[in-house]
């Protein structure tokens, strides 16, 4: 199903020139460290606009919180000395009126904040009126339609600039990164939001400074629109998420080393190709799919068998059985064990669903 958004084209106010680049520390900390970071950035000339944190919403209190107001004027006057436009998060109608006071570029919208609709609709209702470039991250939940329903909301107040930002989300599987990149979820964000640009926060994503070249490189092949990087002339010193920033020089060298790929291709022999091999995925899907249906009209008859000798349900043996040698057999054919555990999971709750169905005839 797809989102009717009343968005401006990407092409006429983010860039046309892929991928767009938003730099700049973490968080204000001082006049001169944001324009000391804004000067190392705007070397690189691969930069489209600084940015910098000025309230900061930090999960315990008595950590560092921003600067405040006093640091718009900082960011700004950085962005004017190097010709480079400006963004900051806002979180509240305060923070939006303070920003376009300050001639504040561009604006963002937390994950923190984006998990709230209430929150959401206070920031949409203190942009009426005005037309800046304004993201939205995804909430920190997995919920692509609370993420939509923020787009929305600013979208309705007449913003037509508008963008997403994917910094992942919050997870207890998180296989070594901060956030879990889920990246399924962006990917259903683009198919509902075709014409809706979308980029990725590396920085949040992974945690650690390096994961950031890895996870710029899955975004761009993606072909996500761009990228945040959090970058700190003295990343060390930093007083927020000393972790994930980088220096100037080091985030040059991970956009130097990026591949651009095509999204398409004008060359008959490559598209000819492509459909072959698309055809016998096809092929194959379609074996998948009636297999898939052939296991379930096991698993029904076995709900039956289980429901006529009052046997429960859930047979731990069994499960444990299934995982240990179904994921052996995938370690064999050279396919990922977790890669085949999620699918045993789906198949598995979705064995539970059928069988419960047959019990409770």
């Amino acid at each position: 199903m797809k989102v009717e958004l009343n968005i401006e084209e990407k092409a006429n106010w983010l860039s046309s020139k892929t991928p767009f680049i938003i730099s700049g520390p973490c968080s204000v900390e001082s006049e001169e460290q944001v324009l000391t970071t804004a000067k190392d950035l705007a070397n690189n000339n691969q930069i489209n606009a600084l940015r910098g944190g000025i309230w900061k919403p930090r999960t315990r209190p008595n950590s560092f919180e921003g600067v405040g107001e006093v640091g718009l004027l900082w960011l700004k006057n950085a962005g004017l000395a190097v010709g480079l436009p400006v963004a900051t998060e806002v979180a509240k109608a305060e923070h939006v009126e303070a920003c376009l006071k300050a001639g504040i570029d561009m604006l963002w919208v937390g994950a923190r904040t984006a998990v709230n609709p209430f929150s959401v609709q206070e920031i949409a209702d203190a942009l009426k009126g005005v037309d800046i470039p304004v993201f939205v991250k995804n909430p920190v939940t997995p919920d692509l339609n609370l993420w939509i329903g923020a787009l929305e909301r600013i979208n309705a107040a007449g913003i037509s600039k508008l963008g997403a930002i994917h910094r992942g989300f919050t997870s207890h599987n998180k296989n070594g990164y901060r956030n879990a990149p889920m990246w399924e979820l962006p990917i259903d964000l683009k198919i509902q939001c075709p014409s809706l640009p979308i980029i990725c926060d590396p920085s949040h994503i992974s945690g650690s400074r390096e994961l950031i070249a890895k996870i710029s490189q899955k975004a761009m092949d993606l072909e996500m629109d761009g990228l945040m990087i959090e970058s700190h002339y003295n990343p060390d010193e930093a007083k927020s998420d000393v972790a994930q920033q980088i220096t100037p020089n080091n985030l040059n060298n991970i956009l130097n080393q990026l591949q651009i790929r095509r999204s398409d291709i004008d060359n008959k022999e490559f598209t000819n190709n492509l459909e072959r091999l698309r055809a016998i995925i096809d092929e194959i899907d379609e074996d998948i799919v009636n297999q898939f249906s052939n296991r379930m009209e096991m698993v029904e008859k076995i709900g039956e068998y289980k429901r006529d000798n009052d046997v429960v349900i859930l047979q731990l043996e069994r499960w444990e059985h299934i995982l240990k040698t179904r994921t052996e057999l995938a370690d064999k054919v050279g396919l990922s064990a977790d890669y085949i555990k999620k699918i045993l999971d789906i198949i598995h709750q979705e064995s539970i669903r059928i069988q419960t169905k047959v019990m409770n005839k």
